[in-house]
């Protein structure tokens, strides 16, 4: 599958008093680290955020700022002039980035569906870790109108669950999810 990426790294992190989420390491690697090297084979990677990202990863942010995640999604598809067919979306902030991935891109999404995103212990889908047919999403975007909750956004299109398969979804929002993936902030210099 030929596929883009979006990484979605701007938020404020106000539940983990304001620490930057894409920056906090679990075993000596950053988030963000994770979550690019998750999306290692897209032909290009666009980050949105103010973070700092590797060499290669195309940057870029949100406007305004702190603007939410269908801003942020705007904002990379921006940088995709002629898209791959396929465009995943992935959160900065997910410890298991790299096994969820990989779970989601084994699945080749059927024909008749715009997409498809793990699903939570729940059984719902989870919209930052997903695959999506780049002409329906960067025609969702363009047609968002005042849509500002990516749930809104992708809830039309027809996507397909998939089972993480024993990959974890959960994300590090708060510092109990912090503590229990042992993540840590280290100030970069």
């Amino acid at each position: 599958m030929r596929y883009d990426a979006v990484v979605l790294a701007g938020g404020r992190g106000s539940r983990l008093g304001g620490l930057s989420k894409p920056d906090l390491s679990i075993g000596g690697r950053r988030l963000i680290d994770m979550a690019v090297t998750a999306v290692g084979r897209a032909e290009r990677i666009v980050v949105v955020g103010d973070v700092e990202v590797p060499p290669g990863v195309l940057k870029t942010r949100e406007k305004p700022a702190y603007g939410g995640p269908v801003a942020g999604l705007a904002a990379g598809l921006a940088l995709l002039a002629a898209p791959a067919p396929w465009i995943v979306v992935l959160a900065s902030d997910l410890p298991d980035a790299e096994a969820a991935v990989e779970v989601l891109l084994r699945n080749d999404p059927p024909e008749d569906c715009d997409g498809v995103c793990l699903l939570d212990a729940d059984g719902r889908l989870q919209w930052l870790l997903g695959v999506y047919r780049a002409k329906v999403l960067v025609r969702r975007v363009a047609d968002r109108g005042d849509i500002t909750a990516l749930y809104r956004l992708l809830e039309p299109l027809k996507l397909v669950g998939i089972d993480p398969q024993g990959a974890n979804v959960g994300d590090v929002d708060t510092p109990e999810d912090a503590a229990r993936y042992g993540a840590q902030f280290e100030e970069r210099p």
